[in-house]
């Protein structure tokens, strides 16, 4: 008993190409998420700025400039608030 194989037409590039369809890509977070972090890492950049300085004309001289209020409360708040923005950029949920 010999069982008969059918032969099927041969396939093109361009049919398997339109049968394989391709993987979505489904990112943990949307634009908006990428675009609150980008904010954050600048707002804390910022409050690292605000930090630096301080430095005296004579090196020997001990210089108050370094307890200033800039550098001792403004910029660990500000620092601070660019964490909690990426907190925030990290836990919404992104739009579908």
């Amino acid at each position: 008993m010999a069982t008969q194989i059918k032969k099927s037409a041969p396939v093109t590039k361009k049919e398997t190409r339109q049968a394989i369809p391709s993987p979505e890509i489904d990112f943990a977070f949307g634009k908006e998420n990428y675009q609150l972090m980008l904010i954050g890492i600048a707002v804390i950049i910022i409050g690292f700025a605000l930090m630096a300085g301080g430095n005296p004309d004579d090196p020997t001289a001990f210089s108050m400039d370094i307890f200033d209020t800039q550098r001792i409360t403004i910029a660990p708040i500000v620092v601070l608030a660019g964490f909690l923005i990426e907190v925030y950029a990290i836990v919404k949920k992104a739009k579908d």
